[in-house]
């Protein structure tokens, strides 16, 4: 199903040439075939296309070059054969003679070249002389550039040519070149002869040039793109499966392992990788099992201490009870006992209820109950012992009256502890508890001003039996497992129990449980990090009793 609307989803984008830079780009990232592929094909291409520009404009231009030459040589041929002729002519002072010979000359022009086109201008028409006419055989005198005249006229012993587009019969012009010479007539003077020939052949040449190097270009473009896919394909492929193989490794498919072909480098990664997957198979199973040993010895000496614990609490209870009738230092002495049996108690008590969670048996016994209740509840139970530390404890429940599926045992328990390490670090400071919700959950902020704690050690207070100053002795009897029980508390609900603590600022833990089903999906009410301090609360967190947090429900209600 996942599949299906993926490639649905996919190709409703490439139906829409907008989304097409969002694929390309994606492909881009995630893709190491298609990168590699496009700048192959990219590189390849921008190479084709610079060789075949450059080829064809060297072949246009010597195919040019050579054209040229021809006409120039073909003129020239031309020109010194009727120069010859003209100068060895014995005309005499005969008008016909000369007329007759000129007649040959315009004709041995034709039959002596291959020019298209001729014409013949005299240079001096009004000096004196035999009269002879210019002639023309094709060439109109209007394609002759005024350089190209002047050029000619000046150099009697040198050609000169132009580029120039002839016209062809019905109305087209072809590309051609019109090469210019004098010839000298007796009698009459110098000519202006202009040859032009027809470029279209070698114009057709290079087109097909062209046009077979672009279909040669994209047809290499074409062939090193099989052959960049296929290498890609060949090389890409493992690096894939191990990419892929590797993920699932890392989701916890342990038995996964790579197909190993061959002796090359591929072949070598794909055993070392299958190596370092048994070695962390093998590793973690060990750890499973040593896991598993530790939580069934935890379990066990808790189950079987109880038995003897119980009988010592019997006759530690007793020897308190008679302590008055000892001399001062037994009656000392059964007070010492009387008070670490009943925090051997409580250490049995929490290794047994954390091998419940490293087991996981644990079962909520869910109730529709009022957090900001339960708060008030537990800080009647913890009142006497902030008495008795000089701290205050205020209560601010601006929210959390409406029932909430919980489990109040696990609840108090977490609000306990947490008060109860506010009133052991507050350093005698008010201490202030914060409920409030909202339409997503309900939550619960314990707030002291003692001595708080630097980050690193904010980020490991949930740890098992550890504590930012080894050096400070616990008051209150703690076993060092309140915290992890109380996360693990908050998890089991859904929830999260949070922390903030700066040195000197004190510290604020903030418990979120979910107002529907097992998971948050909003913000917590409450904010891990105060924005207030303990001047500026001043009166505004004054404890409330539980009768006025009823008459404030009956008076203004709690919006969910």
């Amino acid at each position: 199903m996942a599949v299906t609307t993926a490639t649905t989803t996919a190709v409703a984008v490439l139906r829409d040439w907008r989304g097409w830079p969002t694929v390309l780009g994606s492909l881009w990232r995630r893709s190491l075939r298609f990168r590699t592929l496009a700048v192959t094909l990219l590189a390849t291409s921008l190479a084709i296309l610079i060789t075949c520009v450059t080829m064809a404009l060297v072949i246009q231009n010597d195919l040019f070059v050579s054209r040229k030459n021809q006409a120039l040589e073909d003129a020239r041929r031309a020109v010194d054969v009727a120069q010859s002729t003209l100068d060895v002519a014995e005309v005499g002072d005969d008008p016909a003679a000369l007329a007759d010979l000129w007649n040959t000359i315009q004709a041995g022009f034709a039959q002596n070249s291959n020019a298209d086109q001729l014409t013949g201008i005299r240079i001096d028409a009004d000096a004196n002389g035999v009269r002879l006419n210019g002639f023309t055989a094709g060439l109109s005198a209007s394609l002759l550039s005024d350089g190209l005249r002047a050029r000619v006229v000046e150099f009697d012993d040198r050609q000169a040519w132009q580029s120039v587009a002839l016209p062809v019969e019905g109305g087209g012009e072809v590309p051609g070149i019109i090469v210019g010479q004098q010839v000298v007539v007796p009698e009459a003077g110098p000519f202006e002869i202009y040859f032009a020939y027809d470029l279209s052949d070698a114009d057709q040449t290079l087109v097909f040039v062209q046009r077979t190097l672009w279909i040669a270009g994209i047809g290499l473009v074409a062939i090193v793109a099989a052959i960049s896919w296929i290498v890609l394909r060949t090389v890409s492929t493992p690096i894939i499966q191990a990419a892929e193989t590797s993920a699932r490794l890392a989701s916890g498919d342990l038995a996964v392992r790579l197909e190993v072909h061959g002796e090359d480098e591929l072949a070598t990664l794909g055993r070392s990788f299958n190596a370092m997957a048994d070695s962390i198979e093998a590793q973690i199973k060990e750890l499973g099992e040593l896991s598993m040993v530790q939580q069934r010895f935890v379990s066990d000496v808790s189950h079987e201490l109880r038995t003897p614990l119980t009988t010592i609490r019997l006759a530690a209870d007793m020897l308190n009870d008679q302590r008055a009738d000892f001399d001062p230092v037994t009656a000392r002495a059964a007070e010492l006992m009387h008070a670490q049996v009943q925090r051997f108690e409580t250490l049995l008590s929490d290794l047994l209820e954390i091998s419940r969670y490293d087991a996981g048996s644990v079962q909520l016994e869910l109730e529709a109950t009022s957090l900001a209740h339960v708060a008030e509840d537990v800080i009647e139970q913890m009142r006497p012992l902030a008495d008795g530390h000089g701290t205050e404890l205020r209560l601010v429940a601006p929210g959390g009256y409406s029932p909430v599926d919980m489990d109040p045992r696990r609840v108090r328990r977490v609000l306990r502890n947490l008060i109860g390490n506010a009133i052991e670090h507050g350093e005698g400071r008010p201490i202030v508890v914060t409920v409030d919700s909202n339409q997503h959950a309900v939550a619960a902020g314990v707030r002291d001003f003692g001595l708080g704690m630097d980050p690193a050690d904010a980020e490991r207070v949930f740890d098992r039996f550890w504590r930012a100053d080894p050096s400070r002795q616990r008051t209150i009897g703690g076993t060092g497992l309140g915290l992890s029980i109380a996360l693990g508390d908050a998890t089991l609900h859904g929830g999260t129990l949070s922390v903030w603590s700066e040195l000197g600022a004190g510290t604020n833990f903030v418990l979120t449980l979910p107002r529907h089903g097992t998971t948050l999906d909003g913000p917590s009410p409450v904010s891990v990090e105060p924005q207030d301090s303990l001047a500026e609360l001043g009166d505004a967190t004054q404890p409330l009793s539980l009768t006025d947090v009823r008459r404030e429900m009956l008076d203004g209600g709690e919006a969910p």
